[in-house]
């Protein structure tokens, strides 16, 4: 008695070929689809793109990679949305000539932090009043206040320090050293 054959279904190598994909990144997994689709022959990808769900793009990249042997440029730095100093470059010198002006340090000065009694609504109206913003283009409310966190501008309404408590032992304190000093000063006309 021999042993039972065994062989592979096709969805299993399917899956299979789905998994080794997924675990690659880049320019090694484009190789590896052409390789696949390659390896396929004619119609491959058609079938790769019904059945192992590889989009169409990707494959074709990674044929041309596999052709010419120089991997594509991975262009990530050219994705995603850019940011509003991007589009208004003068934006968080503006904000800065804006909010400078208006701020206080922390009335404790136990830290270095600046305080704005002005907020991102105000500063948003100011752009557009006095730097002429356009209202369309204008970054949103959300965008200002970010920007404001960023330059460090804490928004809080700063209130003057309160004075230290008198304490009953003040007035003679202030007796003692008025004494101190007439003493002194008798020495010295002596």
């Amino acid at each position: 008695m021999g042993q039972p054959e065994s062989s592979l279904k096709p969805k299993d190598i399917e899956n299979l070929l789905r998994k080794a994909a997924d675990s690659l990144k880049g320019n090694s997994k484009r190789i590896f689809i052409a390789q696949t689709i390659e390896a396929y022959g004619y119609g491959g990808q058609s079938w790769a793109e019904d059945n192992l769900r590889w989009n169409r793009g990707t494959i074709r990249k990674g044929q041309q990679e596999l052709i010419s042997g120089i991997p594509a440029e991975e262009r990530f730095s050219n994705r995603g949305r850019k940011k509003a100093e991007e589009h208004f470059p003068n934006l968080l010198a503006d904000i800065k000539t804006i909010v400078e002006p208006r701020c206080q340090t922390d009335p404790t000065f136990h830290t270095r932090r600046l305080y704005r009694p002005i907020t991102a609504n105000t500063v948003r109206n100011l752009l557009m009043e006095d730097y002429g913003y356009d209202h369309e283009a204008m970054p949103h409310l959300r965008t200002i206040s970010r920007k404001l966190d960023v330059l460090e501008y804490w928004p809080r309404k700063v209130t003057k320090t309160k004075p230290i408590k008198k304490i009953p032992e003040t007035n003679d304190i202030f007796n003692q050293v008025l004494l101190e000093e007439d003493i002194a000063v008798n020495i010295k006309r002596e």
